[in-house]
């Protein structure tokens, strides 16, 4: 079975994203108040999907958003730089004390039974303050871009990233793109700009122009507002509740043609069942089932969604494009940080049933 969101077959760019950048710091399996040293990501639930898409699938991507001169901004923008993406900054000057910033997101990854924790600062943030007419659209689409992706976490930030949101997916659909959207309910993010009825409005507002939505159950319920499932489900794979959300998801947005998500059932930090889902204009679609031996979640979700629309940009199947989407996903949990180090040719071995057996 195909598919009709008929994808432009050439442009500039495969993929734009619209989001805020991040630094994560991490410290590995060390509570961060225990914390001697730290790693530093580089990170945004937006980013991430075109970082994904450049170096793993080698796919041109661009990227919009805000960034700051100062020595955060330029460790950041180096590494937008070695990941291949194309940048389109709206530029903030730092007042040398308190800002604007980019945002710090802290973690430690837990182990065993001892549960991952992330928590922020996302004071004085320079994403935050972007609003509509602040990017010059006629520049980003020259050329053309086949995919346009934001996502929750960015219009989560302040009343006016929502605006440009839709600015931005006005303007791509004006051009022919695909759009996608990750529901990627963060709760504390909304608890700050009024909660989960804030972010129901939002998210219903901008759905109206999504093509391609990726969002689990609990986005669906508390980023949406749609009802939890009359049943529950038998365990955190069994996807029938999913399908029925989903179906409730596009009969109040009908022009959405596909909703997709990971499934994961977390038995310890590091030991994980995965699979993936898709509701594909009436047909649904399950990816395999695995058991991950996990380094970082951090990203797996983002990586799911890169190997996804990697799949549906190059002409594959809705079920090709799934197991490309699972198997990145998957890998994407064995590396630290929260973007890909994984091969295509390592992701497509995957997704046909490849195993960990040592190459020579």
């Amino acid at each position: 079975m195909k598919h009709s969101l008929n994808i432009r077959p050439d442009g500039a760019v495969d993929l734009v994203s619209l989001g805020a950048l991040v630094h994560r710091l991490d410290p590995g399996i060390i509570p961060f108040r225990k914390a001697a040293e730290c790693l530093i990501h580089v990170s945004g639930g937006e980013f991430n999907v075109a970082a994904n898409l450049a170096d793993c699938f080698r796919l041109k991507t661009a990227i919009v958003t805000a960034m700051v001169d100062y020595p955060v901004g330029e460790l950041v923008a180096e590494r937008v730089r070695a990941m291949g993406v194309r940048p389109h900054y709206v530029w903030f000057k730092h007042d040398g004390a308190t800002g604007p910033n980019i945002a710090a997101v802290y973690s430690d990854r837990g182990q065993g039974v001892r549960a991952p924790v992330v928590f922020y600062n996302r004071a004085n943030e320079a994403a935050a303050r972007l609003k509509p007419g602040d990017v010059d659209w006629a520049a980003v689409f020259a050329g053309g871009a086949r995919w346009f992706h934001s996502g929750g976490i960015f219009a989560a930030l302040s009343s006016t990233t929502p605006e440009l949101i839709l600015e931005g997916m006005q303007a791509a659909k004006a051009r022919g793109a695909v759009v996608s959207y990750d529901l990627n309910y963060r709760e504390k993010l909304w608890r700050l700009s009024g909660g989960q009825e804030r972010a129901q409005q939002v998210n219903r507002r901008l759905l109206n122009c999504v093509d391609v939505l990726v969002g689990n159950e609990e986005d669906l319920q508390k980023g949406l507002g749609l009802p939890g499932p009359e049943l529950a489900a038998k365990s955190k794979l069994d996807p029938t509740a999913f399908f029925a959300m989903s179906q409730q998801a596009v009969k109040q947005h009908p022009q959405v043609k596909i909703v997709a998500t990971t499934l994961r059932e977390v038995h310890s930090t590091n030991r994980h069942s995965w699979s993936a889902v898709a509701w594909v204009e009436g047909q649904s679609h399950v990816a395999p089932a695995c058991e991950l031996d996990v380094l970082d979640r951090v990203g797996g979700g983002d990586g799911f969604a890169a190997g996804f629309f990697y799949g549906l940009l190059t002409g594959q199947s809705p079920e090709e494009s799934l197991k490309l989407g699972w198997a990145h996903g998957a890998l994407l949990t064995t590396f630290p940080g929260d973007t890909t180090m994984a091969t295509l040719e390592q992701v497509k071995a995957f997704a046909k049933g490849g195993s960990a057996r040592i190459q020579r």
